[in-house]
């Protein structure tokens, strides 16, 4: 299968490109590079240029009309930054999303397969959430994801595509051949916070430490990248029977276990040398208390689910941070 790949040379993207080509399928990728890496796209085929360009994505389907699906990975991700730019957010990701379906659907590929976010969810008591649980979004980054789905869901009503949004929860761990991984040098989530802190020998800081959870910290269900793009191979695999006869649907990915702030320290300290110290702040803007999921929707319906627990993913995000620089030099 022949499949394009938007946002390609990102984290996630890249990392489904390569698990694609490990089970025989080829990706074409797309990827304006603003966040990607032109690194990752070494030996794939690849378009530099926005989804948005509906010329290009002409030239590519004339190039490569084997194309049976898309994967739309681009997007900011970055919750703090939606807030302070939230025009900026809503125009790549929700004005540019429409733009790339329009695209598709022009061009006769009718298998969509998004990039959806976890963050959408309001989490239940127990912080663990279904694909029915309550859609609250708090954060403009959050909101245009759920804005997404809902607009691909009225497309794909009456229009000639179908689309399956793969919720995620919190992807860690590289790809375990280090082909790619995290192409920030300093990310703004938990876990390179920890790493960071590590490599300065500073205290780490837990951000929000009043939320209702068994420690007060927040809670969030890790799952490694590497399976997150196993998922997306399950899912173009078994594309009909994840759509269970609808034309849009969706699927949590993560690993069906709630981790807290605290115990991913814990856990993070558990694998190094030198353990890292915590010291507690407050709130960052759009920060929210997270949640796991409780479905086994994926595992039904892909026959998926995580085989890397939290230790593999720290253990393998150590392992691209030592070589990141001399991999993206």
């Amino acid at each position: 299968m022949k499949v394009l790949i938007s946002g390609g040379a990102g984290y996630i993207g890249s990392t489904v490109a390569s698990a694609c080509l490990a089970a025989g399928h080829t990706p074409v990728i797309l990827d304006s590079l603003v966040t990607g890496r032109r690194e990752f796209t070494e030996g794939r085929v690849f378009y530099q240029g926005d989804i948005a360009d509906g010329e290009l994505l002409d030239r590519i389907f004339a190039e490569h009309p084997e194309i049976e699906a898309a994967v739309h990975c681009a997007a900011l991700i970055v919750v703090p930054a939606s807030v302070a730019d939230p025009i900026g957010y809503y125009r790549a990701n929700v004005a540019k999303s429409l733009d790339f379906v329009s695209h598709l659907v022009r061009n006769g590929c009718e298998k969509m397969i998004f990039s959806s976010s976890a963050s959408i969810y309001r989490e239940g008591a127990d912080f663990s959430v279904d694909e029915q649980a309550v859609i609250a979004p708090q954060s403009p980054y959050a909101r245009t994801k759920a804005v997404c789905e809902q607009m691909f869901a009225d497309i794909a009503a009456t229009q000639p595509v179908r689309v399956l949004s793969l919720r995620y929860f919190n992807p860690i761990g590289a790809d375990p051949e280090l082909r790619t991984g995290l192409q920030v040098r300093r990310p703004t989530h938990a876990l390179g916070k920890l790493i960071e802190a590590q490599e300065e020998g500073v205290p780490f800081t837990i951000t929000g430490v009043d939320w209702p959870t068994r420690d007060g910290s927040g809670i969030r269900d890790y799952v490694h990248v590497w399976d997150l793009a196993r998922a997306h191979v399950a899912a173009l695999e078994r594309f009909d029977a994840a759509l269970e006869g609808g034309r849009s649907a969706a699927i949590n990915l993560g690993s069906g276990t709630g981790t807290t702030v605290r115990e991913l320290v814990e856990a993070f300290n558990s694998v190094v040398e030198q353990p890292v110290a915590v010291r507690e702040a407050e709130l960052r803007p759009g920060d929210v208390a997270g949640a796991y999921t409780r479905s086994d929707k994926a595992k039904r319906l892909l026959e998926w689910e995580a085989e890397h627990d939290i230790a593999d993913g720290i253990r393998d995000s150590l392992r691209w941070a030592a070589v990141r620089d001399q991999r993206l030099a």
